[in-house]
């Protein structure tokens, strides 16, 4: 059974979910998709795995790139899970454009899929801020689409880019 929690964070309220083992959601209150696979019923109630990503939330909003990922299991089709994938790829405070992110794809699985289509699949990425969806930007460094807004977007790179030097 699923179950969820909530986290303060200086982005607003966040919501956790997990299969009881690790992280399935991590959302923005208020954002685009918000809980779309969190399956009720669900409990609000800890698990180890929460614990775990307030750690990686705390030291993430410190400026500090952890050093760590919590044990992560997001729910989506083979193609975007091969997408989050890249996306964990990411260097802390680097950004890609979905172009880019589709060139990876193909160089990486070998099939030809469009900057369109890598766009859907980082927009339903359920573990925001872990999975780094925020760091895919448009051509020419756009700051568009993000599920969490923008100025949340914005924030989370300025976040990254002011710290980029202390990362570990």
């Amino acid at each position: 059974m699923d179950c969820f929690t909530h986290v303060a964070s200086p982005l607003g309220r966040l919501t956790l979910a997990s299969d009881g083992e690790a992280l399935t959601g991590l959302w923005l209150d208020g954002q685009k998709y918000f809980a779309a696979t969190l399956h009720a019923p669900a409990d609000e109630r800890e698990v180890p795995v929460f614990a775990e990503t307030r750690r990686w939330l705390s030291e993430y909003f410190a400026g500090t790139r952890p050093d760590f990922t919590p044990l992560l299991h997001p729910e989506g089709s083979p193609f975007r899970r091969a997408v989050w994938e890249l996306l964990l790829a990411i260097p802390y405070g680097e950004r890609v454009s979905y172009g880019e992110l589709a060139a990876m794809y193909r160089e990486r699985y070998g099939a030809q899929t469009s900057p369109r289509a890598i766009g859907g699949a980082v927009g339903h990425n359920p573990v925001s801020l872990i999975i780094p969806c925020h760091r895919v930007v448009g051509s020419g460094g756009a700051l568009t689409g993000y599920a969490g807004g923008t100025e949340r977007k914005a924030f989370l790179l300025a976040l990254e880019s002011a710290h980029r030097s202390d990362a570990r």
